[in-house]
């Protein structure tokens, strides 16, 4: 398990890599907005380098020996499945997602991004209280 250490780098690295998304293209690093346009016609080369990159470093972790978190590793794989579509879905009806809204909007001072942050985080509150607790 990770401890503040690690969840200060952790922290570190995602907001530099936001702000040089910012400084190097001019554009949030709303990741759900990214791979959404990746798997349209016509589609940057910036966008499939950048699904490429996530993809990468989930598999140098893998092989690096980095085992999931505990949590993640006992559920069953149609449950992870189902929860993943469940996060794109609200991505979409939220218009963004914790890196667009809760990263890049935040740190804008965006009133929209506020919101929809406060709301998915009560979301995801409300549902660790009902599977862990109902």
């Amino acid at each position: 398990m990770a401890g503040p250490i690690e969840a200060l780098a952790g922290g570190a690295l995602i907001g530099a890599a936001a702000a040089g998304m910012l400084l190097v293209n001019g554009r949030i690093a709303g990741i759900s907005g990214i791979l959404a346009r990746a798997v349209r016609p016509g589609v940057a080369p910036w966008q499939w380098a950048f699904v490429a990159g996530l993809l990468a470093a989930g598999l140098a972790a893998r092989l690096s020996g980095i085992e999931p978190t505990p949590a993640f590793a006992l559920l069953p794989v149609p449950m992870l499945i189902a929860a993943g579509l469940i996060v794109g879905i609200g991505t979409r009806i939220g218009s963004g997602c914790t890196s667009g809204h809760g990263v890049c909007g935040l740190a804008n001072l965006s009133p929209r991004s506020l919101v929809a942050t406060l709301v998915f985080m009560a979301v995801a509150a409300a549902t660790v209280f009902v599977t862990r607790h109902l």
